[in-house]
Order: structure tokens, then C-alpha cells, then sequence
């Protein structure tokens, strides 16, 4: 006769996975939810539109955050950075249209479980949810068989650091690290005073940083302002 730890096991291997939907495109975003709603054993719990709607989720009921990495003014990578800090064990997937070898290793360093693209069939959705629930990691396929040919070339892409800056973000953010004011930035990229001041706030925007000496220290963390 089974014991009560075997029904609660049992209990438990019956529950849904929940899951939480974050995109700040609402026509993909509820797509994503229905989809999910229709597939058996899995319940959509949340939805976000941004960074600030993501963070509010009750991570202690949700088994795999669905994270797009264009939040508006707001980055998915940084998103995801700030989830796994409250939480380690939270798990994310990763859902969007970059395929590109930093965005998917910028990923995967700040803790998501999995990366998949857009064009992903519901198939490969359902596959990767449950591989993610289930404390797997997994990339999807267009990204594992970059990957492997990756592996296969046996050159590594550089990283690039910050890949969800632009590159002029990027460089302007390199001349910050440099210690140099917005008026001197603003001569070396031959740009206005006004251009310059509006990236910076975007850098700090995409960064999740509070101002310009903390953006500094992670510019430099990441190999920025240096020679």
C-alpha cells in the first residue's frame, strides 16, 4: 500500500507548470499565453509588459518565466539578472527574435535556463517549458545548431560586452568609463552635447543602473574604459 510521501509525490508530478509570460508586444505576448493555456499540464499565472511588471511577479509561484529581451526602454538580459538575485532558483526562458552569439551567451551568463526564438514552433515551445520546469537547459534549435557550428569552426565569437546596447551606446559608454565628461565625449563622436546626454541616460536606462559612477564600475567589470 503506497504512504502518504508516495501520494504527495504523485500529487506533485500532477500539478501544472506555471508559467509566467513577459513581452512588451501584447498581440505575441497574450499569443504566447493562449498557446500555453491550450497545452495539457501547463497554466499561464502572469503576465508583464516590461522590466518594473516582471520584477512585481510572485516568483515563489511561478516555474518558468518566458522572458523577451526587448522590454520597451527596458533589457530582458538585465531583467533576468535582477530575477535570478531575488530569487536563484527562479528559472527563465528565454523567447526572442535575436539569434545573434552574444545576446545567447549574455543570456545564459546571467542565469537564464534556456534560449528560443520567436519563430519557434508550439512544439518546441511546449518541449523547451517543460525541459526548463524541469531544471534543464536548453537552446532551441536555429540556436544549438549555431552553436555547434560554432564548436565545429573552433573559433568562439569575441564576446562583446553589453550586447543589449547599441554600439554607439556601447562607445559612448566606453568614453564614460574613460572619465570623460558628456562636452569632451561630444567632440570626439562629432555628436551634440544634447545626443550625448540622451544616450548616457539611455545606458543607464538599459543597464539598471542608478548613475553615472555605477555605471562606470560595471563598465569596467566588463572590460570597458580600459587600454
Amino acid at each position: 500500500m503506497p504512504d502518504a510521501a508516495d501520494h504527495d509525490d504523485a500529487v506533485a508530478a500532477s500539478d501544472p507548470i506555471r508559467v509566467a509570460v513577459v513581452d512588451d508586444h501584447p498581440v505575441f505576448r497574450l499569443g504566447m499565453a493562449g498557446l500555453l493555456e491550450s497545452l495539457p499540464g501547463i497554466t499561464v499565472v502572469g503576465q508583464a509588459a516590461d522590466a518594473a511588471e516582471a520584477l512585481a511577479l510572485p516568483l515563489a509561484s511561478i516555474d518558468v518565466v518566458l522572458m523577451d529581451l526587448h522590454l520597451g526602454a527596458d533589457s530582458g538580459i538585465e531583467a533576468t539578472r535582477e530575477l535570478l538575485r531575488r530569487d536563484p532558483e527562479a528559472r527563465v526562458l528565454v523567447v526572442t527574435m535575436r539569434e545573434d552569439d552574444d545576446s545567447v551567451v549574455a543570456c545564459m551568463r546571467v542565469g537564464a535556463r534556456g534560449y528560443l526564438l520567436k519563430g519557434a514552433t508550439p512544439g518546441e515551445v511546449e518541449r523547451a517549458v517543460r525541459a526548463v520546469a524541469n531544471g534543464e537547459v536548453i537552446l532551441g534549435p536555429a540556436v544549438a545548431a549555431r552553436a555547434v557550428a560554432a564548436l565545429t569552426r573552433g573559433r568562439p565569437s569575441q564576446r562583446v560586452p553589453f550586447p543589449e546596447l547599441t554600439d554607439r551606446e556601447r562607445e559612448v559608454l566606453d568614453l564614460v568609463a574613460r572619465g570623460h565628461d558628456n562636452l569632451t565625449i561630444a567632440r570626439r563622436l562629432v555628436l551634440s552635447p544634447k545626443t550625448v546626454r540622451n544616450v548616457v541616460s539611455t545606458v543607464l536606462t538599459k543597464l539598471a543602473v542608478r548613475d553615472r559612477a555605477a555605471a562606470v564600475v560595471r563598465a569596467r567589470e566588463e572590460g570597458l574604459g580600459t587600454d
